[in-house]
């Protein structure tokens, strides 16, 4: 990579990667990285690792490289961030959808081991039994939470960050943080 590359501006080398320069491209990830790591590092993916969150937030990096239009006015940096933010919201949303239930709910093949398993509802009936205990396990946990944690809980498993939680709950942003927090310990607890 060249050091020319490097004092070049965003767009200047956003144009050259969509020319088809690896270099630029390759600079521009490097440039943009920090971006994909503090957009990724406040969500929580179901089913998912933060490194998986990281990887999609550069998805969405390699499509503001791709898609990127200079003619309007908007920065880069700004286009960048809106798209890496688009896509892990995209990721959270997908998900957290019910179709992703029993991949999301399951266990590791380590843990397997230790945990006995559940037996699968043999018939319908059983499936719907199974379903409504587990929703009304659910509104039990909701229940141990208060207004404010309920809130921040439903916004949370929407995909949205800490900031728009905070702007939708009228709270700042640490206010949201020692919400989810206090939400873990209790939802964690026997």
């Amino acid at each position: 990579m060249s050091r020319f590359c490097e004092e070049l501006p965003s767009e200047a080398l956003q144009r050259m990667a969509a020319s088809g320069d690896r270099d630029a491209e390759e600079r521009l990830i490097l440039r943009y990285g920090y971006m994909v790591r503090a957009c990724a590092r406040p969500l929580f993916l179901a089913g998912g690792d933060s490194e998986d969150l990281i990887q999609e937030g550069f998805l969405g990096l390699l499509d503001a490289i791709r898609e990127f239009d200079g003619d309007r006015d908007a920065a880069f940096a700004t286009f960048a961030r809106v798209c890496i933010r688009n896509r892990l919201r995209s990721a959270i949303r997908s998900a957290n959808r019910d179709k992703h239930l029993p991949l999301n709910a399951s266990l590791s093949w380590e843990s397997e081991a230790a945990v006995p398993a559940m037996p699968a509802p043999a018939s319908p009936e059983e499936m719907v039994i199974a379903r409504e205990e587990s929703l009304e396990g659910l509104e039990r946990m909701r229940q141990s939470l208060s207004p404010l944690e309920r809130k921040v809980l439903d916004h949370y498993l929407d995909g949205l960050s800490y900031e728009e939680i905070a702007r939708a709950v009228g709270k700042d942003v640490k206010g949201v943080d020692n919400a989810v927090q206090r939400i873990r310990r209790k939802l964690t607890r026997p």
